[in-house]
């Protein structure tokens, strides 16, 4: 089971999601997407909580209220967290996430630590969780099913922006050919046998001058 929350802190607004246990997060790790970043609680048990990010949102650069929607979720889901103040959130890309055979279930390491932010949370404030639990709605997802939905639907994306990009150099290059052309024959009218004949002094009446006389 997954729980969705809802953040209207932002327009349009966003959703988070959470594990139910350690073996939800499981899946969630596996079948994570390249727009979702991670939180968890700094150096204590908490709960995976992932954020989907908007088109044209970057992970690094998250509007405050969003920001800090995510960190008190976190922080609320965390058993020892919840208790304590002044703890740090880390949040990072799931692309980040790294998982090996050697890790328990729910533990993971990261592929660039450099890739990892920190928020510091002072204390719990019970209006955002308050407002967060409202909007939670339980799913049963097919995860696989949803990953392999998304990872289609972004190569028909791509498929359709390389198609669209060849069809522009297409255009391009047929435009630099057609202006080349008449730069090399804008003046083939006046070159022309004929032009040049009735341009020349010969075979004209040898007293054609007398006109300008």
């Amino acid at each position: 089971m997954v729980y969705y929350f809802t953040s209207n802190v932002v327009d349009p607004s966003a959703f988070i999601y959470v594990g139910k246990d350690k073996f939800e997060n499981e899946d969630l790790i596996k079948y994570g997407l390249e727009k979702d970043v991670w939180f968890h609680v700094d150096n204590l048990s908490s709960a995976h909580v992932y954020l989907r990010l908007r088109d044209g949102e970057l992970w690094d650069n998250l509007p405050q209220p969003l920001l800090e929607d995510c960190a008190q979720l976190t922080k609320a889901n965390s058993i020892e967290g919840n208790k304590r103040d002044n703890i740090t959130v880390i949040y990072t890309p799931w692309s980040n996430l790294m998982k090996d055979g050697s890790m328990a279930a729910g533990q993971v390491s990261f592929h660039n630590s450099k890739l990892v932010r920190k928020v510091f949370v002072r204390q719990r404030e019970n209006a955002i969780v308050n407002r967060l639990n409202k909007t939670r709605v339980e799913k049963f997802p097919d995860l696989m099913a949803e990953k392999e939905d998304f990872l289609k639907k972004k190569q028909r994306e791509e498929r359709k922006s390389r198609d669209e990009l060849r069809a522009r150099e297409k255009q391009e290059k047929r435009e630099r050919e057609q202006l080349k052309w008449q730069k090399e024959h804008a003046y083939d009218d006046l070159m022309s046998e004929e032009n040049i004949q009735a341009s020349s002094n010969h075979d004209r009446d040898p007293n054609f001058l007398d006109d300008f006389m």
